[in-house]
């Protein structure tokens, strides 16, 4: 904890899980940091976490802590640098037809409905097919956080949502869900290019996207987003291409 000691406020104390199953490589213990759930948490505070590698999970702040893995880097976009390839640009230009509508944060029965359709579809068996609208809220929601649950519509029907927090200097996308069935659009890609647009309109610095991890398919895409700069033993370094 020695490299947060100059950031947190005197108060904040830190906790360590025990060792558990590692959501991402099962052969592995990992350990999670959270943040003081006792001390209270604001929207100011977590934008000084959120670049010390810290994330939301509902009400809850946390980083991986693993004693002998690094595999989880806390990744970001450098606004003012964006570079976009050639599908990503393609992506954006298919989904110019998208209305964007920004929800407060909260329970909604048509988002619900989205989340559960796509949960079902791509975390099957996975521990997240659960249809409750508790766990969702828990997942997605907090008292403290400024966040957006952004809709983007066809003219038939609501596609996809980016759930989106704000602080001082950036956006973090929480999450995103989508219609399976609307794959060719390419919505996971489509929601965060529109947080980088979002977040240049705004004049903010940084998109965060959580962690890079390279050994899992499922994290590596984060590197098609460039520049991208992870977090390695305390400061932000663009990621070797």
């Amino acid at each position: 904890m020695n490299e947060l000691n100059h950031f947190i406020p005197p108060d904040m104390a830190f906790y360590a899980t025990p060792p558990h199953e590692c959501s991402y490589f099962p052969e592995r213990r990992a350990v999670t940091l959270f943040a003081d759930p006792h001390v209270p948490m604001s929207n100011q505070l977590y934008g000084v976490l959120a670049p010390l590698g810290f994330r939301r999970s509902g009400e809850y702040v946390y980083r991986p802590r693993c004693s002998h893995c690094d595999a989880c880097q806390p990744a970001r976009i450098p606004i003012r640098d964006v570079r976009l390839n050639r599908s990503q640009k393609r992506t954006w230009k298919e989904n110019r037809d998208l209305r964007v509508i920004r929800r407060p944060a909260g329970y909604h029965e048509e988002h619900y409905r989205l989340y559960r359709d796509y949960i079902h579809a791509r975390h099957a068996e996975g521990g997240m097919d659960v249809d409750s609208v508790e766990q969702y809220t828990a997942f997605l929601t907090s008292s403290w956080s400024d966040t957006d649950f952004v809709e983007f519509r066809s003219p038939e029907r609501l596609l996809a949502i980016a759930v989106v927090d704000r602080f001082d200097h950036g956006l973090s996308a929480v999450y995103t869900f989508f219609d399976p069935r609307e794959r060719r659009r390419g919505l996971g890609t489509y929601a965060v290019l529109w947080q980088m647009e979002e977040a240049r309109q705004l004049g903010l610095d940084y998109v965060y996207l959580g962690y890079y991890i390279a050994e899992s398919p499922k994290m590596a895409y984060k590197r098609n987003y460039r520049p991208l700069e992870i977090l390695v033993n305390g400061y932000w370094k663009p990621i070797e291409t």
